[in-house]
C-alpha cells in the first residue's frame, strides 16, 4: 500500500525502491542506493520512510546540498499532503531566516550570522526574538498553521514578518513537531552545528531517520566542514584590532607570530614550486622570541583568551552598530583547532599561497563527520552516481545494505561520443590543443538542437578554451547566446544566470560553459530542451598537490591497495558521470554526450561509468562526430 505516494502512476522500479526503503527503516538498517537520474528518488524515499516514521514518531531529517534540492523536497511534501497527513519545514541559515537589519547589513555569512544572533539575543537587541515571549498566543497559532502545510522558507519569512516574529525561531518551533525537517548537509555534518541543532529540537539520535540526497557530494562536503583556513591578512587585522582595544599582550603575541610566519614562508617556499607546503603543527610557533616568551601552557592560555575577548569585541561592535566581526577571536578559534588536532593522522597542516598567504587545516577522513550515523535509527544515502557502492560505503564509514537500480535511458535516446585524438592531460595542454577542442565544441553546438552544456575538467581548462574566443564565434556564427560560469559568483547571481540560460530553450538555444563538479553540472535539473546535449572536456582529476597526496596516503593506510583509487581516481570519474547525467531526466528524453578526452576509452575509466554510457559509447574523430551527431538528431523527434 502506497499511502504516501501522491501520483497516479509509478515509474519503472519505483515500487521496488519504496519497499526496499520501507523494510530498511523497519529493520533499523542503513541503506546506500544508486538510482539513475529521472528515477524519482525524492518522492520514492519519502513514500518509503513516512509510513513507519509517522506511525512510530521518528523524525525524518532530509539533507541536500543546494537550496534548489531542498525546495524540491518541500514540493513533494506539499503533493503528499493532498493524500496523507504530513508536516515538514525547511531550515536555512540564520542569515537567510532573519529580519534584523543589523544582520542583513553586516553579517556576510551563516557563521557570522549565528554568532551575531547569539549576541543580539544576549543583549536584548532583537525585537523579533523578544516578541516570541510577548506574543505566545500568536507564536502558537503560526506554528500550528505551518504544521498543517509543508512550507518553503520564504513562506515562513513572509508570515513571521507580518507578526514581527523571528523566522528562524518559528522554523525551529515548527521543526520540533514536524515529521520532516529539510536542511543542508551542514546541519548534520558540522559537529558544533549538529549538536546545537539537536539540542534545539530536543531529540536523541535514536529518534532520527536521516536521508542524504545526492550523496556522492557527502565525502567532499564532510571534508570541507571539518577543515579550516586562516589568511595572513586576518592575522594582520587581528593585530590592529588588539591595538585598538588595548590588548597589548595579544598584540605582542600576534606580532611575533606573524614575523615567524614570514620567516617560515621564505624558508619553505624559496625552492618549492607548489602553491602549498605541508608543515608540522608546532612549526608556526618556533620563532625564537615565541619559544623564549611562551611555554606550551602559556600558548594555550593566550589562545583561549583570544577566543574569549573575541566574543566581547563582537558585543561591543554590536553596541556601536559596527560590523560584528572580531579578527582576534577568529585567529584564536583557528589556532585552537590547529593545535587540537595536531597529533591526528586524519589531518594535514598546510602553508598555502594560492588565494593569498594562509594556514590551512585540511581534514582527510570524511567518516569522522558521519560517526553520528551509527547512533541514528536508520540512514539512507542515495544518488545517481555512487558506483562502486562498496567504495562509497568504505569512504563514509557506515555499515549499510547496498542496492543499484538499472538505467532508465533507452538505448535509442542516448549517444556517447569520445574523441580519440584529444586529451586535457597536463603535458598535452597547449594553445593548439585548445583550438582543436574549440573546433569540436563549435561543431557539436551547431548540430545539437537548442541548449547545450560545456563542462570542463577545471577552471584552468575553461579559461584555455575561452582564450580561443569560441564563445564569440558561437554567438556570431551559430546564433546561440553563451553563458559562462563564474567561480566567485554568489548563489543568487548563478541562479539568475542559469534561469536565463534555460529560458533560451524556447528561443534559438544557448550554451552554458562551466566545470565538472561545479554547481551547474551537478544537482541542476534541465528539462525539455534546456540541455539536449553536453560536451565534457577532460576528466576532472585533481592536481597532485600535497593535500591530495596526503589523502591518497591516508586512504592507502586505511584501505590497503586502494589509496590512489579512493583518493584521486574515483572522485573524478563520479564528477564526469554526474555532468553526463544532465541530459537525461527521464527514459524518454533524448540527449547526446560528447567527451573530449581519449582516456575515457581506457578500461580503468570506463568501469566506473554508468552502464548506459558504456553501452552507447563510440570512438570518433571530428568528421565522424559530426556525422554521428547529425544522424542521431535526425532520427525522429528529440523526445524531450
Amino acid at each position: 500500500m502506497l499511502e504516501y505516494f501522491p501520483y497516479q502512476s509509478l515509474r519503472p522500479h519505483q515500487e521496488e525502491f519504496i519497499n526496499l526503503v520501507r523494510e530498511a527503516v523497519k529493520s533499523g538498517n542503513n541503506l546506500i542506493v544508486e538510482a539513475p537520474t529521472g528515477f524519482g528518488k525524492t518522492i520514492s524515499v519519502l513514500a518509503g520512510v513516512l509510513p513507519y516514521a509517522i506511525s512510530l514518531g521518528y523524525k525524518v531529517i532530509y539533507l541536500a546540498r543546494t537550496h534548489k534540492q531542498m525546495d524540491r523536497v518541500i514540493e513533494e511534501l506539499k503533493a503528499i499532503r493532498k493524500v496523507g497527513k504530513v508536516s515538514g519545514v525547511e531550515f536555512r541559515s540564520r542569515k537567510d531566516l532573519c529580519l534584523h537589519k543589523y544582520i542583513q547589513t553586516f553579517a556576510p555569512d551563516a557563521y557570522t550570522s549565528m554568532v551575531v544572533c547569539k549576541s543580539l539575543r544576549k543583549l536584548g537587541k532583537c525585537k523579533f526574538y523578544e516578541n516570541l515571549r510577548e506574543k505566545k498566543d500568536r507564536v502558537k497559532e503560526i506554528v500550528e498553521f505551518f504544521l498543517e502545510r509543508p512550507s518553503f522558507p520564504w513562506e515562513v519569512l513572509e508570515y513571521s514578518e507580518l507578526l514581527e516574529l523571528c523566522p528562524y525561531e518559528v522554523t525551529r518551533k515548527v521543526g520540533e513537531k514536524a515529521n520532516v525537517i529539510v536542511a543542508s548537509y551542514l546541519y548534520m555534518l558540522n559537529p558544533w552545528i549538529r549538536q546545537a541543532f539537536m539540542d534545539s529540537l530536543g531529540v536523541d539520535y535514536s529518534d532520527l531517520i536521516v536521508i542524504f540526497d545526492e550523496a556522492h557530494n557527502v565525502p567532499d562536503q564532510a571534508i570541507s566542514t571539518l577543515s579550516d583556513r586562516l589568511s595572513v591578512r586576518t592575522i594582520e587585522r587581528a593585530i590592529k584590532e588588539a591595538h585598538e582595544y588595548g590588548e597589548d599582550d595579544v598584540e605582542n603575541f600576534l606580532s611575533i607570530f606573524l614575523k615567524g610566519l614570514e620567516i617560515l614562508y621564505r624558508k619553505r617556499f624559496e625552492n618549492y614550486e607548489s602553491f602549498e607546503v605541508p608543515i608540522r603543527p608546532q612549526e608556526v610557533f618556533e620563532h625564537p622570541m615565541l619559544v623564549l616568551s611562551y611555554s606550551p601552557r602559556d600558548l594555550t592560555e593566550i589562545i583561549n583568551y583570544m577566543v574569549e575577548i573575541g566574543d566581547a569585541i563582537r558585543e561591543d561592535k554590536i553596541e556601536r552598530n559596527l560590523p560584528p566581526r572580531s579578527y582576534v577571536g577568529r585567529v584564536g578559534e583557528f589556532l585552537w583547532n590547529w593545535l587540537s588536532v595536531g597529533d591526528r593522522e586524519d589531518y594535514i597542516h598546510l602553508f598555502s599561497k594560492e588565494r593569498g598567504l594562509a594556514l590551512e587545516l585540511v581534514a582527510l577522513d570524511p567518516s569522522v563527520a558521519l560517526d553520528f550515523v551509527n547512533e541514528v535509527h536508520s540512514a539512507i544515502f542515495m544518488s545517481g552516481t555512487l558506483s562502486p557502492l562498496e567504495a562509497f560505503r568504505d569512504i563514509v564509514g557506515v555499515k549499510a545494505e547496498l542496492k543499484k537500480f538499472p538505467r532508465m535511458v533507452k538505448r535509442e535516446n542516448a549517444i556517447v561520443l569520445v574523441a580519440r585524438d584529444v586529451s586535457t592531460r597536463g603535458e598535452e595542454r597547449s594553445p593548439n590543443l585548445y583550438r582543436k577542442i574549440a573546433e569540436y565544441i563549435f561543431e557539436a553546438v551547431k548540430i545539437i538542437p537548442k541548449n547545450v552544456g560545456v563542462f570542463t575538467a577545471s577552471y584552468e581548462v575553461l579559461e584555455g578554451i575561452i582564450s580561443t574566443n569560441i564563445h564569440i564565434k558561437i554567438e556570431e556564427e551559430v546564433g546561440k547566446k553563451v553563458f559562462i560560469e563564474k567561480k566567485d559568483a554568489s548563489s543568487s547571481e548563478n541562479d539568475a544566470m542559469v534561469a536565463e540560460f534555460k529560458s533560451h530553450a524556447k528561443k534559438n538555444g544557448a550554451v552554458l560553459f562551466g566545470v565538472m563538479g561545479g554547481r551547474n553540472s551537478e544537482g541542476q535539473d534541465y528539462s525539455g530542451d534546456e540541455m539536449n546535449g553536453v560536451v565534457l572536456v577532460g576528466i576532472p582529476y585533481a592536481r597532485p598537490t600535497p593535500r591530495v597526496q596526503a589523502q591518497i596516503r591516508y586512504f592507502e593506510k586505511k584501505f590497503p591497495g586502494k589509496g590512489r583509487y579512493y583518493g584521486y581516481v574515483l572522485p573524478a570519474h563520479r564528477k564526469l558521470a554526474q555532468a553526463a547525467g544532465r541530459v537525461h531526466r527521464s527514459a524518454e528524453e533524448k540527449g547526446s554526450i560528447v567527451i573530449l578526452d581519449y582516456r575515457v576509452l581506457w578500461s580503468n575509466v570506463k568501469k566506473d561509468l554508468p552502464d548506459w554510457m558504456i553501452e552507447t559509447m563510440k570512438s570518433v574523430t571530428l568528421p565522424l562526430m559530426k556525422i554521428k551527431l547529425r544522424r542521431f538528431w535526425r532520427s525522429g523527434e528529440s523526445g524531450r
